[in-house]
């Protein structure tokens, strides 16, 4: 694969292990070839790198497929997972998600990745309901444009809300950018 095919959400081969590239940044100098300065994801291990590639580099793409699961249960450091097609039970490292742990509440419906039938990782609906577990009272007549406030949500994770959310209340978050997108 030539590099200057890469660019951000494809997935690669790179000496033998396979990475998501989350940011690419082509580059050619006056003299010399060009080259990509990459920020790539790990899917075997979840660690973040940034890595400079040529093309002498030997990089392939990587074809990822993916599919429908529903997450079931957490047994630490284990995540529970059914293939909605064939009602296969899958396991995941909470090591490979990390990052995604805090979003997962039972039952939830999201896509899982592929590569050579085994699950990789996971990627997240856009937007997420949830309830709200923790935050301070909101105090009548607030309203959107005032300020914000932590809340901490069901799940764990912790996102900037409204002033007059309360505890109870049902939101709706973005967990990729880790904010409020409204009440549900």
């Amino acid at each position: 694969m030539n590099i200057g095919e890469i660019r951000a959400g494809i997935t690669i081969i790179l000496n033998k292990e396979l990475f998501l590239v989350i940011a690419a940044e082509h580059a050619k100098l006056g003299r010399g070839s060009a080259f990509l300065r990459a920020k790539l994801k790990s899917l075997d291990t979840g660690k973040v790198i940034d890595k400079t590639l040529r093309d002498s580099d030997n990089v392939e793409q990587a074809y990822i497929e993916k599919r429908k699961l529903q997450f079931l249960y957490k047994d630490e450091p284990l995540y529970h997972f059914m293939d909605l097609e064939t009602y296969e039970s899958l396991i995941l490292n909470k090591e490979k998600i990390d990052d995604l742990t805090l979003w997962l509440k039972e039952n939830l419906e999201l896509e899982g990745l592929f590569f050579e039938h085994r699950l990789i990782s996971l990627q997240l609906p856009s937007q997420l309901t949830l309830k709200v577990a923790q935050t301070e009272p909101g105090f009548r007549g607030n309203t959107v444009k005032q300020g914000t406030k932590p809340a901490k949500l069901e799940t764990g994770a912790t996102v900037q809300v409204p002033l007059f959310i309360n505890i109870g209340d049902i939101i709706k978050v973005n967990p990729e950018s880790k904010e409020y997108l409204g009440r549900a």
